[in-house]
């Protein structure tokens, strides 16, 4: 028996029809699990209509009040982790270990959005002219929404909604129908957490809802992960509707490799930033760049490593567990078969072997590709699943020139115990998030995510300040007051003598 999954509107689950649903599975058993209402435009217009209501009250709320709302919800989170880890896991597929990882990432930005009386200060300019002074204010934009992708059901919705909350908006989350259930379990601590109703709304659905969204008028701005052609599908819409976006995009992360890096490091960061989470992860490292005189003991130690990975289901303490879809799976696949045909060599062949799980179930394991060139459409494509290619180099200076001229420009990292090659890596290289000796660069709370490139679409990247600036905007007021002891207005102050 499948469970209806819906929308949540006005602080409740919405108690409507539907005319569309689809399927929610598990990817460990390829069963389908549930049914996910998919909005229409009326059912988008209703939830709208209702965070505009929230907006306009939560917009005018103390700073405190908002504060102690965020707080509670953080404490909420945290005790609820592993109910939030198992839904993801169950819909997503992903191992037990990486769901509470993504929970924890989330609770970071949930931290930091606490701080929200100190995040929205302004300046003051006493006496920029006699008697006047200037001082600046941010205030909230009203309803804002946020679409998100399968791949962190709960961790990207917590990179916008905590801080557009904090800066008094009120939010419409369109989550992936993929795996739709943990936005609603956040839904119901953020009720919890003594948000009032409407502040916080989930509205499941496809490209209907998502256009709608794009489109409505009361929509002041749209915050978007996903693959590059649909944020540039969502920034071009949106933009021409009047609206800000942000829209983050694909990936193709390459880590370099340089001849004096500790291989052993180096290897163990290819493993876990390739495989972990099944490679569905816009910042997992996908295209290993070896530099040649050290690639065939690199590609060695790799290839042992993934040797004593054990691919199955997520909740029995496996290193890796299957893709989302069945149709995803056979698209990663795909990439293996071109790559083989196109000459690369497959070392390690993840369409083969055992797994730990129910054979219905989406499985690809590890899989390992060397020799492989930048022509090849295993490199040149996003493939979003565990397949880490290795592409050898003279140099340095040819590594650096590969990834500058990649067009997407999100996440690297360069492996070496040279100093000086790591500084000049971080000052040349075209990208916005950048390791040295570390895999997967993503910035903690304070700083903000988001890369270069076609890797995103708008100028603001996710959480940190600049988060704060999305989801607000700015105000300067100029002000004098006339002085009646100097001949100005009276209006009934006493004369000094």
């Amino acid at each position: 028996m499948t469970t209806r999954i819906t929308h949540w509107i006005d602080g409740k689950p919405f108690g409507g029809t539907t005319e569309r649903s689809g399927d929610v599975f598990d990817p460990a058993t390829g069963q389908v699990t549930g049914a996910v209402d998919l909005a229409d435009d009326a059912t988008v217009d209703l939830a709208v209509a209702s965070a505009s209501v929230a907006a306009e009250a939560w917009g005018q709320s103390s700073l405190a009040t908002r504060s102690r709302v965020l707080f509670r919800f953080r404490q909420l989170l945290e005790e609820r982790s592993a109910d939030v880890a198992a839904l993801i896991t169950a819909e997503h597929g992903k191992v037990l270990s990486d769901a509470a990882g993504e929970v924890q990432r989330g609770l970071e930005v949930v931290e930091f959005a606490c701080g929200v009386p100190h995040l929205l200060k302004g300046g003051f300019s006493e006496n920029v002219s006699t008697k006047v002074d200037v001082y600046s204010i941010r205030q909230s934009l009203g309803v804002v929404a946020v679409i998100s992708p399968f791949n962190f059901p709960a961790m990207v919705p917590l990179w916008f909604v905590p801080v557009a909350i904090a800066a008094g908006n009120a939010v419409v989350l369109k989550p992936s129908e993929k795996d739709p259930s943990a936005s609603l379990l956040l839904a119901e601590l953020w009720a919890e957490a003594g948000l009032p109703a409407g502040v916080f709304t989930v509205v499941h659905g496809d490209k209907v809802a998502v256009d709608r969204l794009l489109d409505h008028p009361d929509v002041a701005a749209v915050s978007f992960v996903g693959s590059t052609p649909i944020a540039r599908y969502v920034y071009e819409k949106g933009t021409r509707a009047g609206k800000r976006v942000q829209a983050l995009g694909g990936a193709k992360n390459h880590m370099l490799v340089l001849p004096d890096a500790d291989l052993d490091l180096a290897a163990d960061a290819a493993v876990n930033a390739g495989f972990g989470s099944a490679g569905e992860r816009c910042m997992a490292i996908s295209a290993l760049v070896v530099v040649d005189q050290v690639a065939d003991e690199l590609v060695a130690r790799i290839a042992d490593r993934v040797a004593t990975l054990r691919t199955g289901d997520g909740r029995r303490g496996c290193d890796m567990g299957p893709l989302v879809t069945g149709q995803h799976r056979d698209k990663v696949a795909s990439y293996v078969q071109a790559g083989g045909e196109a000459g690369a060599t497959v070392v390690v062949d993840g369409r083969e072997g055992e797994f730990d799980g129910a054979a219905e179930g989406f499985w690809l394991g590890p899989t390992l590709l060397d020799h492989v060139t930048p022509q090849m459409s295993v490199y040149t494509d996003e493939i979003f699943g565990p397949v880490l290619s290795v592409v050898r180099v003279g140099s340095y200076d040819e590594g650096l020139a590969l990834i500058n001229d990649n067009p997407y420009g999100n996440g690297t990292a360069i492996f070496t115990n040279d100093g000086g090659a790591a500084r000049r890596f971080q000052n040349e290289v075209q990208v916005g998030m950048v390791g040295v000796n570390v895999p997967i660069p993503v910035p903690v709370a304070q700083y903000s995510f988001g890369g270069w490139k076609d890797s995103l679409f708008g100028d603001s990247h996710a959480y940190g300040e600049d988060g704060v600036r999305f989801f607000t905007r700015g105000k300067v007021v100029t002000s004098r007051w006339l002085d009646p002891s100097h001949g100005g207005l009276n209006l009934g102050f006493p004369q000094n003598t």
